[in-house]
């Protein structure tokens, strides 16, 4: 039995449910050892190998996310910050939500990988959160998510109610341009030019008026341009001008790699782009969001 054709979507799965990559990664290797440990008993009459991986990994991800604390954004976790100047100490004690690499699994698995989707589902149970992505966005049906999670239809389609309307306010999964729309390209390649130029008065004008930065580790956040702008104004002062950056991807939503005038890696960006404007930027400073992206710590 092959099993590495799976191995991707399996690893989208995980990650919706974990909001780590790297914990995906782990979650979705025991799974497979679990599959091949058990290839022997896999009936194919009852389920598909697709089916049945799939139940496995439900089984991995609850089992590793019982007692676990949700991952958040820090929009997640208070209000607004109205000082820009504000000191930016890491809070290293929070598990944060982690970006997904678009190269890492096929363009028709992701949906439902939005980070303010994936945010919003880890506020539910973990049994709710399977629900909601194996019934929502995988699309396998109720009888079949019963038998993954071995309880009934109806306590399925009960899991389902209540996840929807929990998540009524998150947005829906798919309400963005994907990074390769034109439209939204040419966003990303003007803030990406203002950004290396340090020009905050382009930058701002590409923003909606109610903007969203947030900065994991730092769980500082900003709503609205003008903050958005003293903030960014204040990286320019610190850092100077002369950054680099490079385009990729994240989440189903174009982002990008920023590296400081002496060439070193500094953030990973994901933007979220609505109507033509940048509406939400969540920045990430963490290493091993780095290793998950392939990015060199130094440019030449």
């Amino acid at each position: 039995m092959d099993f590495e054709p799976h191995r991707g979507e399996l690893t989208a799965y995980c990650y919706r449910m974990a909001g780590s990559f790297h914990e995906a990664e782990d979650l979705v290797q025991e799974t497979l050892l679990r599959a091949w440990k058990a290839r022997d008993r896999y009936d194919p009459a009852r389920a598909s190998v697709r089916t049945w991986l799939y139940r496995i990994a439900t089984n991995v991800c609850l089992t590793a996310l019982e007692g676990r604390a949700r991952r958040p954004l820090p929009s997640g976790l208070g209000a607004a910050s109205d000082d820009p100047g504000a000191p930016l100490r890491p809070a290293t004690d929070i598990p944060w939500l982690q970006p997904f690499p678009d190269a890492r699994c096929d363009a028709d698995t992701r949906a439902g990988l939005r980070l303010a989707w994936v945010a919003a589902t880890q506020v539910l149970p973990a049994r709710q959160r399977a629900v909601v992505v194996l019934r929502s966005v995988l699309e396998f049906s109720a009888a079949e998510v019963a038998t993954q999670l071995e309880t009934t239809v109806p306590a399925v389609n009960s899991a389902l109610q209540r996840a929807r309307a929990a998540l009524a306010g998150a947005g829906g999964m798919d309400e963005i341009a994907e990074p390769d729309d034109a439209e939204t390209q040419a966003v990303i390649d003007r803030y990406a030019r203002a950004f290396e130029a340090a020009d905050v008065e382009a930058l701002v004008r590409l923003l909606t008026d109610d903007a969203i930065l947030e900065m994991p580790p730092v769980p500082l956040w900003f709503r609205g341009s003008e903050d958005y702008g003293r903030f960014v104004h204040r990286v320019f002062e610190m850092r100077g001008a002369g950054w680099s950056v490079r385009g990729l991807a994240a989440n189903g939503q174009p982002a990008l790699a920023a590296y400081t005038p002496d060439r070193q890696l500094h953030t990973l960006q994901v933007f979220t782009v609505a109507g033509g404007r940048i509406s939400h930027n969540v920045v990430f400073a963490d290493p091993r969001v780095f290793k998950a992206f392939d990015l060199p710590p130094k440019i030449f």
